[in-house]
């Protein structure tokens, strides 16, 4: 199997995912595979639909996660 390495993750989100998790008797692991599979059922996502990706090195911040949040992405 493959691997997916997740860098700079933001604080906020890597303590929702685990709560989440936690909620749903998963490992962390297995919830966002979980998340994965769910979001990219054929017709559930669109490119068209998610933010803009970043040009610069900033990280994410909460405008961006909102932005987000109303597309129904996160």
């Amino acid at each position: 199997m493959t691997a997916l390495l997740i860098k700079d993750m933001p604080p906020v989100l890597h303590a929702r995912l685990k709560q989440e998790a936690q909620r749903h008797h998963r490992s962390m692991t297995r919830h966002a595979l979980a998340i994965l599979e769910s979001s990219l059922e054929p017709g559930r996502l669109r490119v068209e639909d998610l933010p803009p990706p970043l040009k610069s090195k900033l990280k994410p911040n909460s405008d961006w996660f909102d932005r987000a949040k109303r597309a129904g992405l996160a």
